[in-house]
């Protein structure tokens, strides 16, 4: 007879480093710190969540993730999947992205439903457009076209005459039916977001992302009364009060959720159709996430989205998780019918702990 007993917890915390610096306002990223929970139950089977921690996304260090994580691992030990699930949701306030590493494992173990996309599927992505000089934008655009993508995501948040000059060129450069989203990854002060968003020039903008500090909503107000083009808010959303205050503010157009930051692959489903409820339209994806946690939201986005994820951190470090690493053709994810095995990852290995049997 099947058992919902957890036999053992492991924990990995590693460094990746990433093939180019991800380029964001508060600085450039070179390497992924990511802690991984891999979950054993009395008959072998196993599940993985993953947590990957940067400044800005989540108020968590890593080192606090690290330690939180080996507590609630130790807790969890021994007992049953949905008693586990609550003790660890119970820390989702203060520890979203620890807490979501932990359940969402546990719901691949139980075969979340929302895990077996079936064969054959293609869920499509969004290209970073990372240079910053005419003849590269160029370049760029033209091999990200050729590749297959139809929405690339441009960064600002630096200075705002600068940014809104560069915009406008990388405008000029899109050919009919490729679409931008610019993302200020909350670098702007209010005036200079205001400033931004009431006078970039619509053409071809599908959105404009979170210009402003996540926790300044009077900034983000202003910029919904003024903006010229949709506007989405990603940083300050953190589950469903955030949602309905954006809802209840106005003038968002699109919600972007992560998984990391939703406690479960459950209650992200639920963020996902609360969006849509109030009239706003979900994006989905982590841009600064390995390949577990971008498998499991490109399982999602399979089948509650429809426009493209920003799921493409796997993308980024120099070497996959993964043994049969997930591959992309014409701008889509070939997606696995089940999660690939780990490829082997020592020379990552930061540090490890175990809890229970293995």
């Amino acid at each position: 007879m099947p058992t919902d007993r957890i036999k053992g917890i492991r924990l990995e915390r590693l460094q990746l480093p990433l093939t180019v610096p991800y380029k964001l306002a508060f600085g450039p990223v070179t390497a992924f710190d990511t802690v991984i929970a891999e979950i054993i139950d009395d008959d072998g089977n196993r599940g993985f969540g993953e947590a990957t921690i940067l400044t800005g996304y989540t108020p968590e260090t890593v080192d606090g993730c690290w330690q939180a994580m080996q507590q609630l691992a130790a807790a969890m030990s021994g007992g049953s999947y949905e008693a586990a699930k609550a003790t660890a949701l119970g820390h989702h306030h203060d520890a979203p992205f620890t807490v979501t590493a932990l359940v969402s494992a546990i719901e691949m173990l139980e075969g979340h439903p929302l895990l077996s996309p079936g064969d054959d599927v293609d869920v499509p992505l969004l290209a970073i457009l990372g240079a910053m000089d005419e003849k590269g934008i160029k370049a760029e655009i033209d091999g990200h076209v050729a590749a297959g993508y139809s929405t690339i995501k441009v960064k600002i948040g630096w200075n705002v005459d600068d940014d809104l000059k560069r915009t406008a060129f990388i405008q000029s450069c899109l050919p009919e039916g490729v679409r931008i989203r610019i993302d200020g990854n909350q670098g702007y002060s209010r005036d200079d977001g205001v400033k931004f968003a009431s006078c970039v020039d619509p053409a071809g903008v599908e959105l404009l992302e979170q210009p402003c500090h996540m926790d300044d909503w009077d900034a983000s107000k202003a910029i919904a009364e003024v903006t010229n083009v949709p506007f989405m808010l990603d940083e300050s959303i953190y589950g469903k009060r955030e949602i309905e205050r954006a809802a209840k503010m106005g003038g968002v157009s699109y919600i972007k959720l992560k998984l990391m930051k939703a406690g479960s692959i459950d209650d992200l489903v639920t963020q996902l159709q609360m969006i849509r409820d109030f009239g706003m339209q979900p994006v989905l994806g982590n841009g600064v996430a390995a390949d577990i946690g971008c498998w499991m939201e490109c399982c999602v986005a399979h089948h509650m989205i429809d426009n493209a994820g920003e799921m493409n951190g796997f993308l980024k470090p120099t070497r996959s998780l993964f043994a049969d690493p997930m591959s992309v053709q014409n701008g889509a994810v070939r997606l696995p019918a089940a999660m690939p095995d780990l490829a082997d990852h020592k020379s990552f290995v930061v540090e490890t702990a175990q809890f229970g049997e293995f």
